[in-house]
């Protein structure tokens, strides 16, 4: 079995293990677990619209996954899915009602403008990453906040929908012509669409040089440049690619269910997106089921409480749980008791140095260092 196999294996037995202790944690609260199980399976599949539902919030999940996948893979912790997502959306809110030609062609440039500014916010993250040394997992949080402020100003300000309620801020309605979904979230061009960016980032990974190069600078940056893979192409590669898929996310929620640029839309999707590539084994066949699940849980959470008495937080404890199972990675491991040194005329050898290289699931490992032979 594959390292890759073996990580979404274990992956599945994680959630297992959440679903069972979470149905414990609801029949101890006095709620039924078997209508947790039933109120899930109608939201998530069986209930009217269900599946419909299940598929629009996977949509956005698994490009952003894909995108967690790219970086997590290569060792570089962006975390800033949310603030790019948002960035993608504004700049597709702001293009699409003034493109030139005809609805299909303007869909076609506020996707592209959308990619371009996610992957512009993204390379902020990796220019002071190669430039200054800061720390992605910092300078990406804190650009989330900055992008989230952002949208809070342009949906307050100079894209404001006058003629709105003033309730909720936001920009105008857009036209039908520049949408590619109804508020239902699903048609086929964005699930096409979907898959082959998927099978494009497949390949990106798995049968291209730079996957490789990738890979091997994730597992171990000094033998990486060792072998002379270049490191800083690597990071800025890798970023702007992942604040590309994480753009393209934003635009799909603006152009399709949501329809418009709202304050906050979808916070929580960046966040789990991260959650979705870790359950995935950080591969993108397993981000493609592991987004499904977790839209499953983004839409059942909406119909758990109309047909059990479960609010719709009871959902956030499974989810936790899943988060915290697959993070967590306690291992117990035993050793048998080394050798007796055998004493010998001759001088010995050197002994292998341990060298720590770090799998892209973030696993540390040791091997032996043949320059030490």
């Amino acid at each position: 079995m594959s390292a890759d196999s073996r990580l979404v294996l274990r992956s599945i037995l994680m959630i297992a293990a959440a679903i069972v202790i979470s149905a414990l944690i609801y029949q101890l609260s006095g709620y039924s677990a078997v209508d947790a199980v039933s109120g899930f399976i109608q939201g998530a599949i069986t209930g009217p619209g269900a599946l419909t539902s299940t598929i629009r919030w996977a949509i956005p999940l698994a490009l952003v996954g894909a995108s967690v996948v790219l970086s997590f893979r290569a060792g570089y912790f962006n975390v800033g899915a949310q603030g790019q997502m948002y960035l993608g959306a504004i700049a597709a809110a702001a293009v699409a009602p003034i493109a030139p030609g005809p609805g299909l062609l303007k869909i076609a440039v506020a996707l592209i403008c959308a990619v371009v500014a996610g992957t512009v916010w993204s390379l902020i993250a990796a220019w002071l990453k190669t430039v200054t040394g800061a720390d992605e997992v910092l300078t990406t949080l804190m650009l989330n906040f900055i992008g989230t402020l952002f949208l809070q100003y342009v949906t307050n300000g100079p894209m404001r929908d006058l003629a709105g309620s003033g309730q909720v801020a936001a920009a105008p309605p857009l036209a039908a012509s520049v949408r590619i979904t109804d508020s239902s979230g699903v048609s086929p061009a964005n699930v096409i669409l979907v898959i082959v960016v998927l099978a494009l980032v497949w390949l990106l990974v798995n049968r291209t040089t730079f996957g490789l190069a990738s890979t091997i600078v994730g597992r171990n940056a000094q033998v990486a440049a060792r072998q002379g893979v270049n490191s800083r192409a690597v990071i800025w590669s890798t970023f702007g690619i992942s604040g590309a898929l994480a753009g393209l996310a934003g635009a799909l929620e603006i152009l399709g269910p949501t329809g418009r640029l709202i304050q906050g839309f979808s916070p929580s999707i960046g966040f789990t997106g991260i959650v979705v590539a870790l359950v995935a084994g950080l591969t993108i066949v397993g981000v493609a089921f592991a987004a499904f699940f977790f839209g499953a849980l983004a839409a059942a959470i909406q119909f758990l409480p109309i047909v059990t008495n479960l609010p719709s937080s009871a959902l956030d404890i499974l989810q936790g749980l899943i988060a915290l199972l697959i993070t967590a990675r306690i291992r117990v491991k035993l050793k048998a008791k080394p050798p007796r040194p055998h004493v010998s005329a001759e001088p010995a050898a050197a002994a292998p140095i341990p060298v720590a290289e770090v799998s892209p699931a973030g696993e540390l490992r040791e091997s032996l260092d043949p320059r030490s032979n």
